[in-house]
């Protein structure tokens, strides 16, 4: 049984879902893993959420417990005996805090960078106003909403289904290995999203290819209520 490397909640996870073509993600898939689908459709998912009560190996940090991230991610599987393992690869993962960027990026091979972030949350009626923001030289982009503030079962076999129940994150090592962790969480509720503002330096951040994507409106866009998390110890794939 793999021991837990990190406890936390995500909360608050306002997700922009993109379509792209497949021959973008295959320079980015990890050692034996491949693309998952939903309903004949790839995604990347630029994302923005709260990191809280953040502790490592049961042990928190001053300073490190509580921050914002902001990630680009898309969707894969794993076939492990006669089990497909869904799970996501990260693009880049955005936070403020250096010392998360080189924990993450040396232990797990992750492509975190550090960057100045802030967020706002607020009620106003029924309605929540969620949003995150990342500076990218002189320019702070942004991934905001104003949500329902009822949340909702998510429907099964929904799109929203399939963005948030991939609970497996992968990465590359080298082209015969990848690292593989499990992160553990409830099924979450979803809370459907009234209208949204993004803007987004992907051309810097990401390059050309995502640009082009990113460029676009994006496919769908909710906000996830989180949960606790864990994150236990990762492995290799050979």
């Amino acid at each position: 049984m793999q021991k837990t490397f990190l406890t936390a909640a995500w909360r608050n996870l306002v997700m922009a879902n993109y379509r792209i073509d497949p021959l973008l993600l295959h320079p980015y898939l990890p050692y034996k893993t491949e693309l998952d689908t939903f309903n004949g459709k790839y995604f990347v998912s630029l994302v923005g959420f709260m990191f809280q009560d953040v502790r490592v190996m049961g042990i928190s940090f001053p300073f490190h417990t509580s921050f914002e991230e902001i990630n680009l991610r898309f969707y894969v599987r794993y076939k492990q005996n006669n089990e497909r393992r869904r799970g996501v690869v990260f693009i880049k993962e955005i936070v403020s805090k250096r010392m998360i960027s080189f924990v993450a990026n040396t232990l797990y091979g992750e492509n975190y960078s550090t960057l100045p972030t802030k967020h706002t949350w607020s009620r106003n009626n029924d309605d929540l106003s969620i949003g995150y923001e990342w500076k990218v030289g002189k320019q702070w982009n942004h991934i905001n909403c104003i949500a329902s503030g009822e949340s909702e079962i998510i429907t099964e076999n929904s799109a929203e289904e399939f963005i948030t129940e991939h609970y497996w994150g992968y990465t590359c090592i080298n082209k015969t290995c990848a690292g593989a962790y499990e992160v553990q969480h409830p099924k979450w509720k979803v809370h459907k999203v009234k209208s949204y503002d993004i803007i987004c330096s992907a051309k810097e951040l990401y390059g050309q290819a995502f640009y082009e994507t990113l460029n676009h409106p994006p496919e769908s866009v909710f906000l996830a209520e989180g949960s606790a998390i864990k994150v236990l110890k990762g492995e290799k794939l050979f």
